[in-house]
Formats: C-alpha cells, sequence, structure tokens
C-alpha cells in the first residue's frame, strides 16, 4: 500500500485554448513515466476524434503521474458549461485545482463556471499562468484579475491566499516569477508547487469500505467500468461488494478486476485504499452516483447533483425521399437503442419517449452537448432528423421561469454599437464592460438562453468575424416573455425532385443565397437556400435549358455562380425554423420543411393561423 502522504489528486481547470491539455502533455512527458523509446501523441487526453478536431475537452478523464516518490492524480475537466455534470463530480475527487489560465486572454467565462464549483467544494487552488512566452502576454494583470474572481466567487481566505506559476507549456519551461526569462527549462517549478500545496487525501485505510462511482467507461471485454475515488477502506480485486443505487436500495456484487492508473494507461492491481482513485470491473448495470460499499456495513454516499438540462430537441427518424441511401442505422429501433445506450456515460442527458415510436425527446445541457451526440451518431453510421432546438422552461414556485446564460464577448471597437443593439433585441443586459485599449472591447452579458440560439452566424458577420464570443449557463431567471432571438430570414424551397442544375441556379440566385453546388440531389421540400425577403418562396433548381440551334459562342464562358453558403452541423441546427428538420446523415446535412407537399404546407398553415385566432 502507499502511504496517504504520498498520493496527490488534482483537477485541471481552463477555459477552451488556454493551454491545459498541452500542458499535462508535458507533465507526463517530464516525469518519466513513459520510457524514452515510447511515442506520445501530441495533445494525449484528448482521446476521442472529436475532441482532438475541434481541440476541446468533452469527456473527463484521468492520468497518473509518478514525480518523486509522489503519486499525483489528474483529472481533466471539461472547460463548457455544456458539460457540467462532469465537472461537479470530479470536483468530489479531487483534494485541490490547478487553474490554468492564458497570460494574455485572463479570465474567461468558462473558467468562472468550473471554479466556482470548485471553490464551493472547498478545492486548494494552485493558479497556473501559461503562455508566458506569448509576445503580448501580461501575467501580473492576469494574476490581478484572477483575485478579483476568486473574490466575486466568495473565496474563503485560505483559497485567496493561492500559490502562483508560470509556465509555457509549448516550450516545456516553468518558473515561480512571472518574467520570461528567468524560467527554467522544465516542469519542476509547477510539480513542487503541487506537493508542497495540494493537500494529500485525509481518508481513513481502517473504516468499511466506501467509494462513490464518478465517471463511468464502456469497454467491450469488461462491459461497464466504474471510475471514481475511495473515500475510505480498502478495496480488493475479487471481493463482495454492496452497491447501493440513488433510491437507496442494495444488492449484491464482486469486484472482478481492480485497476490503478498510470500514465495514460490501465494496470490491473490487487488492491487500493482510502484516497486512491482506480477502476472497478464485473458490476452489471452500476451507474454514476452509486455507492460501493462493505456488504456487513453498507452506508451510501451522499448522491451526486446533477446539472438539468436546460435545452431540448425532437430526435425523429428519417423520413425524407432519401432516407436509407447513406446510412447504416435508419430504423427507430436502432435511434431508440443508440439513444438510452448513451444515457449510460452521459448522466446529463435525458430521453422521453413520445407518442409516435419514431420520435424522442432528447434534453441535454446546450447546443454543443447535443450537436456533440448528433456529431458522434452520424460518424457510426446513424440517418436521423432533429427539430430546432428549444430552451427548457420550468416554474419554479408558481412562477415561469427559462435559463439565463452569462456571456463574454470581445469585439473591435467600431463593431461595438451594432452587437450592441443586435443584442437588444434579444433582451441580453450588460453587465461589465472592460476596454483594454487595444482597439478592441470585453462586454458582459446576461441573455436569456433563447437570445442565443442562431446568434454566433450573425455575431460573426456583424464583426466581420473579428469577434470572439463565450457563454456558459449562470441561472434560471424570470421568463422575459415575447419573441426572442430566432431567424427572421424566408427559405428558398425546391418544388422538385431531381438534381440542381447550373442553369436552374443561376435562374434563382437573385432571390437569395443558395446553400449547395450545381449537380447536389434535392428533393420537394428541401431547403435549397436563404430568400432575402422574410418569407418563404417555392423554386426549381433542377431546369435544364432549352437547347436551340441558334447559340451564342461566348455568351455561356462569364457566367459564374455566387459561392454557395456551406452550413457545418451546428450552424445547419442554429438555423432551423419550427416548421422545419435538418436531416443528418454520415455524408450529409439536408434542411427541410416538416411538411414537404407545397399545398398541404399551405393547409397546415391556414389550420395554425385560424386556430391561433381562435384561441
Amino acid at each position: 500500500m502507499h502511504a496517504r502522504e504520498k498520493i496527490r489528486n488534482i483537477a485541471i481547470i481552463a477555459h477552451v485554448d488556454h493551454g491545459k491539455t498541452t500542458l499535462v502533455d508535458k507533465l507526463l512527458q517530464q516525469s518519466g513515466t513513459f520510457r524514452d523509446n515510447e511515442a506520445i501523441q501530441e495533445r494525449a487526453m484528448d482521446s476521442n476524434d472529436l475532441e482532438r478536431e475541434r481541440g476541446i475537452t468533452i469527456l473527463a478523464k484521468n492520468t497518473a503521474i509518478n514525480y518523486k516518490d509522489y503519486l499525483i492524480n489528474i483529472m481533466d475537466t471539461p472547460g463548457h458549461a455544456d458539460f457540467g455534470g462532469e465537472v461537479e463530480r470530479i470536483m468530489k475527487m479531487v483534494d485541490g485545482v490547478l487553474l490554468v489560465v492564458d497570460a494574455f486572454e485572463g479570465t474567461m467565462p468558462q473558467t468562472k463556471f468550473v471554479l466556482r464549483k470548485a471553490l464551493e467544494a472547498h478545492l486548494t487552488p494552485i493558479v497556473v499562468v501559461n503562455k508566458i512566452d506569448r509576445p503580448n502576454a501580461r501575467p501580473t494583470e492576469v494574476v490581478d484579475e484572477v483575485l478579483d474572481l476568486f473574490i466575486e466567487l466568495g473565496a474563503d481566505d485560505d483559497q485567496l491566499d493561492f500559490p502562483v506559476a508560470y509556465a509555457s507549456a509549448l516550450m516545456g519551461t516553468s518558473g515561480l516569477e512571472p518574467d520570461p526569462e528567468k524560467q527554467a527549462g522544465n516542469m519542476q517549478a509547477l510539480y513542487d508547487t503541487i506537493v508542497n500545496h495540494i493537500p494529500a487525501p485525509t481518508e481513513n485505510v481502517a473504516e468499511p469500505l466506501q467509494f462513490l462511482v464518478t465517471l463511468m467507461d464502456y469497454n467491450e471485454y469488461l462491459g461497464r467500468i466504474a471510475i471514481g475515488r475511495v473515500n475510505r477502506g480498502i478495496v480488493r480485486q475479487g471481493q463482495p461488494i454492496a452497491v447501493i443505487n440513488r433510491e437507496g436500495q442494495v444488492k449484491q456484487a464482486r469486484v472482478e478486476k481492480l485497476f490503478g492508473f498510470q500514465g495514460l494507461k490501465r494496470l490491473e492491481i490487487e488492491e487500493a485504499g482510502a484516497g486512491d482513485i482506480v477502476a472497478i470491473s464485473g458490476i452489471k448495470d452500476i451507474n454514476i452516483g452509486e455507492t460501493l460499499a462493505d456488504p456487513a456495513n453498507p452506508e451510501a454516499l451522499p448522491v451526486l447533483k446533477i446539472d438539468e438540462p436546460t435545452l431540448q430537441m425532437t430526435f425523429v427518424v428519417n423520413n425524407s425521399p432519401f432516407a436509407g441511401r447513406e446510412g447504416k442505422f435508419v430504423t427507430s429501433r436502432k435511434l431508440r437503442e443508440r439513444l438510452f445506450k448513451e444515457l449510460e456515460t452521459d448522466v446529463s442527458l435525458r430521453v422521453d419517449e413520445t407518442d409516435s415510436p419514431d420520435a424522442f425527446i432528447v434534453s441535454g445541457r446546450g447546443e454543443l452537448h447535443l450537436g456533440i451526440l448528433i456529431e458522434n451518431m452520424r460518424r457510426e453510421g446513424f440517418e436521423l432528423q432533429v427539430s430546432k432546438p428549444e430552451v427548457i422552461i420550468k416554474e419554479i414556485d408558481g412562477q415561469k421561469m427559462e435559463p439565463i446564460e452569462r456571456m463574454v464577448i470581445d469585439v473591435p471597437e467600431d463593431s461595438m454599437g451594432a452587437v450592441m443593439e443586435s443584442l437588444g433585441t434579444r433582451k441580453a443586459e450588460m453587465v461589465n464592460m472592460i476596454n483594454n485599449g487595444n482597439g478592441n472591447v470585453r462586454l458582459e452579458f446576461l441573455i436569456p438562453a433563447r437570445g442565443l440560439i442562431g446568434y454566433r452566424t450573425y455575431f460573426l458577420t456583424l464583426t466581420r468575424g473579428y469577434g470572439v464570443m463565450n457563454h456558459a449557463f449562470d441561472s434560471y431567471g424570470p421568463y422575459l416573455g415575447g419573441g426572442v432571438g430566432g431567424r427572421h430570414e424566408g427559405v428558398l424551397v425546391s418544388s422538385e425532385t431531381g438534381t440542381s442544375t447550373f442553369y436552374g441556379m443561376l435562374s434563382v440566385e437573385d432571390r437569395g443565397i443558395l446553400f449547395l453546388e450545381p449537380g447536389t440531389d434535392v428533393y420537394e421540400g428541401m431547403i435549397v437556400g436563404e430568400h432575402n425577403r422574410d418569407t418563404d418562396i417555392i423554386v426549381n433548381i433542377c431546369k435544364e435549358k432549352q437547347l436551340t440551334n441558334v447559340r451564342s459562342a461566348t455568351k455561356e464562358e462569364t457566367v459564374r455562380l455566387k459561392t454557395p453558403r456551406i452550413h457545418s452541423m451546428e450552424q445547419a441546427l442554429e438555423y432551423l425554423n419550427d416548421d422545419e428538420y435538418c436531416e443528418i446523415t454520415p455524408k450529409s446535412i439536408r434542411l427541410r420543411k416538416k411538411i414537404l407537399n407545397k399545398s398541404e404546407r399551405e393547409r397546415a398553415e391556414k389550420h395554425r393561423k385560424m386556430s391561433e385566432a381562435n384561441a
């Protein structure tokens, strides 16, 4: 058994792009945890393809570093508020946090969200000012900003007395002074700060076993794997245990395999004691938030609070004319299986069945949370359709409440007026404004989550691509009523099923912006572009040119189509209106009307207006 004094459990938190994952890479490389001839992948902690592509951490992961005779367990947390469910649980597994802040950008809203959770859990903080080698770094001001943030979040006196280390994760250097010239060529200053300031686990090995399941993993050979921290006692391979579920019911099970962590690998171990972070396999139907305990003394740990979803979408079986062309999984049975499987590892997700066997209401923590689930499904070969994202309105003490987000934006001074005006119409309230004097202004707003749907693309247009926007869930506030956000433009809807032609597209180009290239298959009711007015209009982009004998030799060559606007999946989801679906297959993203036929659509619209008038 390890002596408990030689263990350090820490979580690492940072805003997207502040270099957290690169920092962990360097800590791993320099600690001697890897053999010299072992190739380490860049950003070793981001294991899933989507995380690598987007440069964000979605799933919480852990790694263990051996430094001198210490074992340092590092939990990587997602920086994005959509994954808040993961963050809260990790805070239960660690004794301290490493807050990584960019030496130029300073504190950002996502940092704030995770840091608040850490301070509420009374963890010991260490601040790491990263990217100290940036030409415009301002480390001393950034430390002051961090101190202000700690005070604002209600940190206690011990937490306010935080140690600061300065580093450049990219160069692999660190030091205790803000001067980049005085950096040592290694991470020693950071290791020492962790070992000296983060407390060792205080749990008792002699008491009966308690282990809280904080994270889940799944492996085809081992089944479900429960990851967590041993809160007290000792756990051994093969030992019988009691599993206490969230309702307090107890069932018996056995620890089939027990794993510890070294570097990024799991190693099979015989036993682990209080304070160790381990993975346990062999328990069927185990879920996050359940307690594993001593069968003779089954005491449950407090149940984990899980963040409520704030956004919902309807997932529907693909019933478009092109259904089944590109995907492997198209039936409602497959869709249902996949959504319920996701619930095993994602506790912030909810799936509700509807009156129709082909539609499911999926609720999550935000657009990114649901967008990543959809992206993973399409890569696995699923075809599905989803409706416009809607925020979840709650009734609290008889009052209607809606989710409010805290948004921080950096914009060039010349576009500030336009941005503030656009946010005013979306019921945003400005709470702070800082002018750094570098031509950019930082504005902070509280805005209803409804007002953010579809805003990002518009915001980038307003700031000509120079604006940076970040937001995180703040709280539920009184419902502000009225229409907020949404799309104001109408769309061009295809009247035919066929293939788009150059000639057909040229004839409708002056009506708006097209969303596809010539030679694309389209069907009746599919959205092929945006109308430059606020009404929908039916167009035929499959028209062929009538050939005649008289041709001009040069006329055709000079005509060019404007570049179409091709939507990414996030943009397509943001673009949707209430009467539209986004059809998603492994190869295509198509926007369509829910009712494809024009006359049926008009009938439904007339019916809707009549019932509104009667109401």
